[in-house]
């Protein structure tokens, strides 16, 4: 049996690539569209051929879960009222922009019963899962350093309002890294230190930036991490972006590209290399394991984020946003 899904708001760019996958999944029956901007909504429900609903009440109404793809200032007064409301929640990734809302949508969840997603698509990645099945079997030994990059391009819009976006390249991917660094490897960021600013034209809002996390627990306990996700990928450059991450051991360096369709690992014993073959769309993997999960069946929440990862890597987003004022290592006191 099918999940009766919705897509609550369009105005995150990733809404169109999730109402796609929702059309060909067959754990989903895509079932329709509300929107605060009614216009774009429309014109949504149009495109996927599904019903527009007038309010997000009326959508709650019809389905067993729903995809939150407002702003990221709006994601708790559009998550809460859908929790209480008896629905399953996809939040789009940050969880919010503040600790305090995030708190709010952890507890309504707890309140409810309801499940609340983070949508940290990456982590779904093949090349991902098995790049932590590798690195948690001790194949290169103890973790010293990681080296990650989610590098894009400036989204434009609401994304460079600092009102609605919680902030720029640093809050927007930052996120992604923090949480893939936790899954892979097990770890919790202990302190970040952050260098922060505007490089690549985007105005209101930071462009880029360096950081460099040090990380507890897990098989990397006591190393560091540096990640980079800034929007520095121009209009003519190839691809949108990135992400990757070098985790480099005692024995061996892993080379992970989520969006590769292989994984590549040096050992330094025998000098040798090996490309492991990993492919498969991370959205709609995703997308599948939690509404699997919605349904109650067997193989679903395996994988995905919930809301405790979603404040987890938006601590360490704000850390870093304190540490670029202060030029200095910022602690996390994880609540």
């Amino acid at each position: 049996m099918s999940a009766r899904v919705g897509i609550l708001s369009f105005a995150h760019v990733h809404a169109p690539n999730y109402a796609a996958v929702l059309g060909r999944l067959g754990s989903a029956e895509f079932v329709g569209v509300a929107d605060d901007d009614a216009e774009r909504g429309r014109e949504a429900a149009r495109r996927y051929g599904v019903r527009f609903f007038e309010s997000a009440e009326g959508l709650f109404d019809a389905v067993d879960a729903v995809l939150v793809c407002s702003e990221n200032g709006r994601h708790a007064g559009d998550v809460i009222p859908a929790l209480r409301a008896g629905v399953d929640v996809l939040c789009e990734k940050p969880i919010s922009t503040t600790v305090g809302d995030a708190h709010e949508m952890i507890r309504a969840a707890e309140e409810t019963g309801r499940r609340l997603g983070i949508a940290f698509p990456v982590r779904h990645a093949p090349a991902v899962r098995r790049a932590r099945e590798i690195v948690r079997s001790g194949a290169i030994g103890r973790v010293l350093a990681v080296n990650g990059t989610n590098h894009g391009q400036a989204p434009g819009g609401w994304f460079l309002d600092p009102e609605m976006s919680g902030g720029g390249a640093v809050m927007d991917h930052t996120v992604h890294v923090a949480d893939t660094l936790r899954f892979v490897l097990g770890v919790e960021v202990r302190s970040v230190y952050a260098e922060i600013g505007t490089f690549f034209g985007t105005r209101g809002v930071d462009d880029a930036g360096v950081l460099t996390l040090e990380m507890e627990g897990g098989v990397a306990d006591g190393a560091f991490a540096t990640v980079d996700p800034s929007w520095s990928r121009g209009a003519g450059y190839p691809t949108w972006g990135d992400l990757t991450l070098r985790i480099t051991g005692s024995s061996g360096v892993l080379d992970v590209d989520a969006f590769s369709r292989s994984i590549t690992t040096f050992d330094h014993e025998s000098g040798g290399t090996l490309w492991t073959p990993a492919g498969g769309d991370p959205n709609a993997l995703m997308l599948d394991d939690f509404l699997r999960g919605a349904e109650g069946g067997p193989e679903g929440g395996r994988v995905g984020a919930g809301g405790g990862d979603g404040l987890r890597a938006l601590e360490v987003v704000l850390a870093a946003y304190r540490s670029g004022e202060s030029h200095a290592p910022v602690g996390i006191a994880r609540g």
